[in-house]
């Protein structure tokens, strides 16, 4: 066990909203510890989107799901760096409509495009935000080439990656994700931030003058506390310390459903990584993707089609997983239950839900057999491949009981701004009713943005790191 240890600012939790805050107000000359729940690996210690990664890195393995009918799996990364450390490292900015949602409906101040921009392009810099410097993989311009015929809008999204230098343009550019234990936590180091991983924060509680943290590891006393746990993590935490008020009612994110599409040509390769196209035609409503497509996700992937396990293991090669997100209306709730290490996480589709996503499932397809597929795999139980003529054969509305869910982005738990009705934190994070406790996470955007959040997550986090700071 460790001695009972004190500090200044405790942040807890590593991923961007709390890597980049305890970088600032480190880098500022304030005492401040990070904690971590999980452990610290390097990002080489196992292979990028492999089973050893999923294993070293995911909370529960991955295999954690929101309640309801029907169920959606979604992904935690439980490690120093959190999520930054397994996603695909695309990147886009808060979109102007979702921000002047959040000012009108939920009173949000200092959120003005030009009051977000230079922590956009401070953040951006940091985390090497660019393009492919190359030839994207075979199974993005697949999307593409699919989207182009159909006269849909197709772009690259740019990624926070730096890229190595090499002599044959034909080969797909090689890079390293620039992840939180590749940039902001280095710096933090650098500036005097104590890490403390492998240490869960059980509950907090007011002690005095200060903040008390009950962990696996001994006490923790801290004047100031900035919880960046994750949509999930941080109302659980809150919620098993007695802290109830807005705090894991409103849960939101991007329901997803996936397809396989099958080619007569290779379109896959070990060292694919995540392709970089994205059909924004009917965004807000739904987006199209290319997903991690390596061997076993794509077996992961087939579990609905287990009569055509055999094709992953014969034709991996000539086979990508892509995927239709929609922007749901549906909402979510975290709850923690005595006894029970993990939260209760449930979260109801509406019909309109239902009904976008079997839409863009059948739009989905449309590209990929305009692209070349041979057959396509939907992630539907029981309801077999489709051919090219098949499209027809999707339900307008999904089917609750056999569609299969999931998604890599959950925020809106804890959202933020004047609106007490709604709000859990002010403006600019702290949360309502407390004195220096903060929260500085994906739980604080407000509703889903629509696109993928760790660019919001991180512009917001500096934002109110240097507003704590009186820097701004």
């Amino acid at each position: 066990m460790f001695e009972p240890q004190s500090c200044e600012i405790a942040v807890i939790g590593s991923g961007p909203g709390g890597a980049i805050t305890a970088c600032l107000l480190a880098e500022a000359g304030r005492d401040v510890l990070l904690i971590e729940e999980g452990a610290f690996l390097p990002l080489e210690s196992c292979a990028p989107f492999s089973q050893e990664e999923m294993v070293q890195k995911y909370r529960n393995g991955g295999l954690t799901a929101a309640l309801g009918t029907p169920k959606v799996q979604y992904v935690e990364g439980r490690c120093v760096g959190g999520g930054s450390e397994i996603n695909s490292g695309l990147y886009h900015r808060t979109p102007a409509q979702i921000l002047e949602r959040w000012r009108t409906e939920f009173e949000v101040e200092g959120l003005e495009d030009a009051d977000l921009l230079p922590h956009f392009l401070a953040c951006e810099e940091a985390v090497t935000v660019c393009s492919l410097p190359g030839k994207p993989p075979a199974a993005s311009l697949k999307l593409h080439e699919g989207a182009i015929k159909l006269g849909w809008e197709s772009l690259e999204v740019p990624r926070w990656f730096r890229y190595e230098t090499q002599d044959d343009p034909n080969l797909p550019p090689k890079g390293t994700r620039q992840s939180m234990t590749k940039t902001f936590i280095p710096r933090a180091l650098r500036a005097g931030c104590r890490l403390r991983s492998e240490t869960r924060i059980n509950r907090i509680g007011r002690r005095g003058q200060k903040w008390t943290m009950w962990a696996n590891t001994g006490e923790i006393e801290a004047e100031t506390v900035f919880i960046c746990g994750g949509a999930i993590q941080t109302p659980a935490l809150l919620r098993r310390s007695g802290i109830t008020d807005n705090i894991g009612n409103s849960l939101q994110l991007h329901p997803t459903v996936k397809a396989i599409a099958q080619f007569s040509e290779p379109v896959n390769a070990l060292d694919m990584g995540v392709p970089v196209h994205q059909v924004k035609e009917f965004a807000p409503r739904f987006s199209f993707g290319c997903s991690i497509s390596s061997p076993p996700y794509l077996s992961v992937g087939m579990v609905d089609h287990p009569e055509y396990m055999g094709e992953v293991h014969r034709h991996w090669e000539n086979m990508a997983i892509y995927y239709a997100m929609i922007t749901a209306s549906g909402r979510g709730s975290v709850r923690t239950l005595p006894g029970f290490r993990d939260p209760l996480v449930r979260y109801r589709l509406t019909g309109e839900d239902l009904r976008n996503l079997g839409e863009g499932l059948r739009k989905l397809s449309q590209l990929l057999f305009e692209a070349g597929a041979i057959a396509v795999y939907p992630s539907l139980s029981g309801f077999g491949r489709l051919k090219r003529d098949d499209g027809d054969r999707i339900p307008e509305i999904l089917p609750a009981a056999s569609t299969n869910l999931m998604t890599v982005h959950l925020f809106s738990s804890c959202p933020m701004g004047e609106n007490r009705r709604l709000c859990a934190v002010d403006s600019f994070g702290k949360i309502h009713g407390f004195e220096n406790l903060y929260i500085a996470d994906g739980s604080l955007l407000c509703t889903a943005p629509g696109v993928n959040p760790q660019g919001s997550i991180m512009a917001i986090a500096r934002r109110n790191a240097l507003q704590f700071l009186d820097k701004l």
